[in-house]
């Protein structure tokens, strides 16, 4: 099961992802996302997911496409180990930026500011 939680700060949009990403459930995370039209970056936080399956990469693929099409920088963080080896496999999503802690920081501040 996949739970999503999407936080506003300013112009960035941090959707927070609980659980595993399969394809019976990515149509919730399509949805998180695709709503933030307003938004200037949307970061999904995987901080929780602890699976990763092909549809999931597949609507990572495809949000990333969304994203570039409306202008919107998107981003990745803090995936678990298991989940980064899984999206390092997958070569359909190779090119998705994996931000760092410190460059998290520095959006917040720039969304704050």
């Amino acid at each position: 099961m996949l739970n999503v939680n999407v936080e506003h700060i300013g112009e960035l949009a941090v959707v927070e992802c609980e659980g595993s990403i399969v394809q019976s459930e990515a149509f919730k995370l399509r949805e998180a996302v695709t709503s933030q039209k307003d938004a200037r970056i949307v970061v999904i936080e995987l901080s929780d997911v602890y699976a990763i399956e092909g549809g999931g990469l597949g609507m990572l693929a495809f949000l990333q496409r969304w994203a570039r099409d409306n202008n919107i920088r998107f981003l990745l963080f803090n995936p678990s180990k298991a989940v980064r080896s899984r999206l390092k496999r997958a070569r359909s999503i190779a090119k998705i930026y994996i931000a760092t802690l410190e460059e998290m920081m520095a959006l917040v501040v720039y969304a704050c500011g």
